[in-house]
């Protein structure tokens, strides 16, 4: 069962097909999507509704939280990951965070993803040397970004305010073309800025 919400309509969907279309129907902000749906799954109902260029952020919420899942989900455009064994107060929070424009995965899957994700071989991307569009300042704060610290740990970590530590992700996030801040993680590693 999957579930859409925009600030004014909100919708449920039994089956991966029926997704998409309420997707392209409501426009939602958030929707909260099954992996295990009749006919199309989970991964390729987001896939769909990702390949539309929109306000629409997934957060993928199931009780299969093995890893090819995760990766599918995540390369399918998903800004989260949460397992129904989480409370609906954690729940409701992720929610928020996935609206606000952030992305968010269960810490349990956090751990294993940056382990797997560090064990393989660096896969094209931008290697230390080519982060020549960003300042010292922004490749500090990408460091601080793989390590897991959240805008206002940044900002105490660097002494700098939230407002600026936002400014400084939001840079980061134009400048090396990454949706979200999973991405950045991940190119943080990739580039060696951050080591398991």
């Amino acid at each position: 069962m999957t579930t859409a919400a925009t600030s004014a309509h909100a919708g449920e969907a039994g089956t991966g097909a029926e997704a998409v279309e309420l997707a392209e129907t409501l426009r939602p902000d958030v929707i909260v999507m099954d992996l295990r749906m009749p006919g199309m799954d989970g991964i390729e109902a987001t896939r769909r509704i990702m390949a539309d260029p929109g306000p629409t952020r997934i957060l993928v919420l199931t009780t299969f939280d093995d890893d090819d899942y995760v990766y599918g989900a995540l390369r399918a455009g998903a800004s989260g990951f949460l397992v129904k064994d989480m409370g609906l107060d954690d729940i409701l929070a992720a929610i928020r965070v996935v609206a606000a424009g952030d992305a968010l995965i269960a810490p349990s899957v956090t751990r294993r993803l940056i382990k797997d994700f560090t064990g393989r071989p660096a896969t094209g991307a931008p290697r230390r040397g080519e982060l020549t569009s960003i300042t010292e300042r922004e490749r500090e704060v990408l460091t601080l970004i793989g390590s897991g610290l959240s805008n206002t740990e940044i900002a105490q970590e660097l002494v700098i305010s939230v407002a600026t530590a936002k400014t400084y992700v939001t840079r980061l996030l134009a400048e090396l073309d990454a949706r979200d801040r999973v991405q950045l993680v991940i190119i943080a590693y990739e580039t060696g800025l951050v080591t398991p």
